[in-house]
């Protein structure tokens, strides 16, 4: 018979395991927020050939590492704007200075863009005028990377409730019950997000394109989260749950924001800066944006991943059910 441990092993064992959480939390999610610093945010300066635009490219050599400027015509400028390639304009040429942003670029970067740009405008000695392109409204800058991490955890809570239910109940989670509850999420999650967004912000567009978006965005994530539950069960969730906080911290933040090490290790990877750049494009009326065709690309991999790992016969149904059981009962003959 197994000697219990000392009640004080036990309390020891379980503040070690809440500092380490801590610690983890820490690097994920506040971390990433105390080093934000500007390294190489990209802005352009729009000017006409001649003495403005070789002048605008010696105040382009004066923008250290936290900017990396482009010295070009305004037009050009624009559409790099529009391409999100940079995240904001300063005109020149005109009876005044311009500077451009635009409400379907990040508003982190739009942020740190508008201000240095109007630095550059008032050092040249004049006040200048601030114009935006598909403009945000409040709800409509908070409402993609909000939307994103909702469809995260209503799925998630989705497959969890799953998990739990058939753990409970006794019974086998077969490759149906698992891919009708990606697919009920997918329905059920997309309604309320849209719902979410007619209240915030009746003027947001809920047309095809951004119920297909937000239904590709819940059941992509629903997919995988569906597929490590399956092979992991609920220690899962040790993956899954901390993902989720990296939302704000990490996905709403430009990347020239962040340190080198969260830029790498979080920011390239995370999934929900895929459907929330992608989102935000749509809401503002850029369908064409790279990053709405690279959220597709994205999040249409992770539903095929997920729905091969549900779909794949690894594990027998005896092997499913063994995993699941709340308790195993031991037959115990007597003769």
């Amino acid at each position: 018979m197994a000697t219990p441990r000392p009640a004080g092993a036990l309390a020891l064992a379980a503040a070690v395991a809440g500092a380490l959480v801590a610690v983890l939390l820490g690097f994920l999610t506040f971390g990433a927020q105390a080093t934000v610093a500007p390294d190489g945010v990209p802005v352009a300066i729009g000017a006409p050939p001649g003495p403005l635009q070789a002048g605008a490219q010696r105040m382009a050599g004066h923008g250290g590492g936290q900017l990396d400027v482009r010295v070009t015509t305004p037009q050009e400028a624009r559409q790099l704007l529009e391409d999100k390639k940079v995240y904001g304009v300063l005109e020149l040429g005109g009876p005044a200075p311009v500077v451009v942003t635009s409400g379907a670029v990040n508003p982190s970067g739009t942020q740190v863009a508008q201000q240095a740009l109007t630095g550059a405008a008032q050092a040249l000695g004049g006040t200048p005028k601030l114009e935006t392109i598909h403009p945000a409204s409040a709800a409509g800058r908070t409402a993609p990377l909000a939307a994103s991490a909702l469809a995260w955890i209503g799925a998630l809570v989705a497959g969890l409730a799953l998990t739990q239910l058939a753990k409970r109940t006794g019974r086998t989670l077969g490759a149906g019950a698992r891919l009708a509850q990606v697919a009920g999420a997918g329905v059920l999650v997309t309604g309320v997000l849209a719902g979410f967004l007619a209240l915030w912000d009746s003027a947001l567009p809920l047309n095809w394109e951004v119920l297909g978006f937000l239904f590709l965005a819940v059941t992509a994530f629903a997919a995988l989260q569906a597929g490590l539950l399956r092979l992991l069960g609920i220690r899962a969730m040790a993956i899954l749950g901390p993902l989720y906080l990296v939302a704000p911290a990490v996905a709403g933040q430009v990347p020239e924001l962040l340190n080198p090490a969260y830029r790498t290790l979080l920011w390239s990877w995370t999934p929900f800066r895929f459907s929330t750049e992608g989102l935000r494009s749509l809401l503002q009326g850029v369908p064409g944006a790279p990053d709405v065709t690279t959220g597709l690309w994205v999040l249409a991999g992770l539903l095929v991943v997920g729905l091969a790992v549900l779909l794949w016969p690894g594990r027998s149904a005896r092997q499913e059910a063994e995993a699941h059981a709340p308790d195993r009962v031991v037959e115990v003959g007597v003769h």
